[in-house]
């Protein structure tokens, strides 16, 4: 007899059902654009149009499907793809955590700091790593839950708890980080573009969100310590059973004078940026001395991608893995190749973003939908939290972040930005939302490998166990950002180096 199902079991298969007749990313972005095309037609057809919030001049909603149209779809398909912001900054950054993952320093730093913890500090510093692991993308994903189990093992507490905070830092805390991530970049660029919808000097950096994620990264490590030890733990009991863990304990040879060689390297680089900064009349200050803004926060992207070409040179050099610089290129287009992927859903982003702004339905919808927001007294903290709720239930049939974000952006950031709000605010908002829920998602394509993880210690593992031991971390991580991101938005803390809650005046 088949087990008789709950009913959030089977809200779940609905979701499941619903999400996998979803296309790919990149065939569902084609197919936005296709539709955004027609509505362009439709919406000529009753000749609307909008007046610009800036400068009042009246904008007709442009056919995609005149003659004039045609000549754009045509023309532009090659520059909108390649003068697209977030592919050059993300393939700047990859080249330098590229290399430095290839090499392996990332794998080395990550599997001492958890390995080499103090018992009592061990559960904190497994949901840390697990944060900080976004550096190394989706590898962070695959490699600190299963370390975070065999820790917890070690130690004869239930290895399925250190699994769960492992994740739960590198999957819920995904957005988190006391370092600057090719994920800042990537959302950064997206949401350049979709700032010049309304105005083309508002400008998203890589650092933006970066004193959010700062204050985030320490939080949701004690938040995600208390739900392992005071929820997670107590309900998982005493481990019974017996797993044969393959530790995998190789190393490389020289790897901690390799790490040691790194981080003097770093230390050297930074030091003299820091140097440069602090000079009279520094080429990387503003006229006033000041850093915000400045050459500094608008090369900051560059300036981070040197120094993880030096780090990761200085410890593949030291461990024999860089020998020539041809190891050098070697590494760097193994880390290009792993973006193939998202090079190819780029071009898909960049056509629909393009026509949405071009049609100047981005600006038609802005305008209306702020001024519909505003008539219903639906602007302040309603809205926030009404955003990120709405974005986290997006996730159970969209998964990908920058995909997500590439629909959600043309149409919220300039609604946003018509209100007041500054675009990395309603950024960080998106973010908040996106990594907390994405791990209890059906579609979530990691959580098939969190899966088989946990059956190496529990043979009866299935979707429900791997749905009961995330939600207590997905809802509290979720709760705890939305009362980070409203004391940001009443106190006006600054969210980034020079960047607060609204837009200035």
């Amino acid at each position: 007899m088949s087990e008789k199902r709950t009913l959030f079991q089977k809200i779940l298969d609905v979701i499941e059902r619903v999400g996998n007749k979803l296309p790919d990313p990149f065939a569902l972005f084609i197919g936005l654009a296709v539709l955004m095309i027609f509505v362009s037609y439709i919406f000529s057809l009753f000749d609307a149009s909008v007046n610009h919030p800036g400068t009042g001049e009246e904008l007709p909603i442009r056919n995609l499907l005149s003659g004039e149209g045609l000549q754009f779809i045509i023309t532009s398909m090659l520059e909108n793809f390649t003068g697209f912001a977030p592919l050059g900054l993300v393939l700047a950054m990859m080249l330098g955590i590229g290399l430095a993952e290839k090499v392996g320093l990332l794998d080395y730093a990550i599997r001492k700091t958890i390995l080499k913890s103090p018992p009592f500090l061990v559960t904190y510093t497994v949901v840390f790593v697990g944060i900080l692991g976004n550096l190394a993308s989706d590898a962070a994903v695959v490699l600190i839950p299963p370390l975070g189990a065999l820790v917890f093992y070690k130690l004869g507490r239930h290895p399925l708890a250190g699994l769960a905070a492992g994740f739960a830092g590198a999957g819920a805390g995904f957005t988190a980080n006391l370092f600057v991530a090719g994920t800042d970049a990537l959302l950064a660029g997206i949401s350049t573009e979709a700032a010049a919808i309304i105005n083309e000097k508002v400008t998203v950096t890589a650092v933006d969100n970066w004193y959010f994620n700062i204050i985030s990264t320490f939080m949701l490590t004690i938040i995600g310590g208390l739900v392992t030890t005071k929820i997670v733990e107590p309900r998982l009991g005493k481990y019974e059973g017996d797993a044969v863990e393959d530790e995998n304990t190789e190393e490389l040879p020289n790897a901690k004078k390799g790490f040691f060689a790194a981080a003097i390297a770093g230390a050297l680089y930074w030091a003299i940026i820091v140097a440069v900064i602090l000079m009279p009349n520094s080429p990387l200050t503003n006229e006033d001395g000041g850093i915000s803004p400045s050459p500094f926060l608008d090369g900051i992207v560059p300036i981070i991608l040197i120094f993880f070409v030096i780090i990761g040179m200085a410890f593949g050099i030291t461990v024999g893995r860089i020998k020539t610089s041809k190891d050098v290129t070697h590494y760097m287009t193994e880390a290009i190749k792993d973006m193939a992927g998202y090079i190819v859903l780029v071009f898909a982003i960049a056509q629909f973003i393009a026509y949405f702004t071009w049609s100047n339905l981005g600006t038609w919808l802005a305008v209306n939908g702020a001024e519909f927001l505003e008539s219903i007294e639906f602007t302040g903290v309603g809205l926030i939290v009404g955003y990120v709720i709405f974005t986290g239930l997006l996730n159970f049939l969209i998964t990908s972040g920058s995909a997500k974000w590439a629909i959600e952006a043309p149409i919220f950031v300039p609604l946003f930005m018509q209100l007041g709000y500054h675009p990395a605010f309603t950024q960080v908002a998106y973010r908040i939302a996106d990594s907390s829920i994405n791990i209890i998602t059906p579609l979530f394509p990691y959580m098939v490998i969190i899966l088989a993880f946990m059956q190496r210690y529990d043979k009866k593992a299935s979707i429900g166990s791997y749905m009961a031991l995330m939600i207590p971390y997905s809802l509290t991580f979720l709760a705890a950002w939305i009362i980070l991101l409203l004391i940001f938005f009443f106190t006006g803390l600054p969210l980034g180096p020079g960047v607060s809650v609204y837009l200035e005046q």
